[in-house]
């Protein structure tokens, strides 16, 4: 009889790579947040010189600002969820990566009400208006 062998690699195999891996997720997630800083304030300068209308100019940066914190902590829980739960599965690492996964999602939950600048469910009861202009 004939059977087919898959060769997977071993836990002890793959630990380094998916090391690496969450490593540079990680990186990729302090490099989005840190990139988006310079762009909003770039556009923040050049929107408050241009137009002198600073208020308009604030509001559109901290939305600018925020969108790219947000997207920067969902590749740093990404970069948890891998380094935790793949590479060093345990309860006291599996609560660890609970809670900061609770912490990262309420700083995500206030930064989405500090963007729309209402709760997310009155957004649905909330009539629709035009939303400023974004990088």
């Amino acid at each position: 009889m004939n059977v087919f062998v898959l060769n997977l690699p071993t836990r002890a195999e793959l630990n380094p790579a998916l090391t690496q891996i969450s490593t540079l997720i990680e990186a990729a997630g302090v490099m989005t947040i840190v990139i988006a800083a310079l762009v909003a304030t770039l556009s923040f300068l050049f929107g408050g010189l241009s137009s002198g209308d600073w208020r308009g100019a604030l509001r559109l940066y901290r939305a600018n600002l925020g969108r790219g914190i947000l997207l920067g902590l969902e590749l740093l829980v990404a970069a948890d969820i891998i380094g935790t739960v793949a590479v060093t599965p345990s309860l006291a690492n599996l609560a660890v990566l609970g809670g900061i996964v609770l912490i990262r999602t309420f700083l995500s939950f206030s930064l989405e009400v500090e963007i729309e600048g209402r709760w997310p469910w009155a957004r649905l009861a909330a009539p629709r208006e035009e939303k400023p202009e974004q990088l």
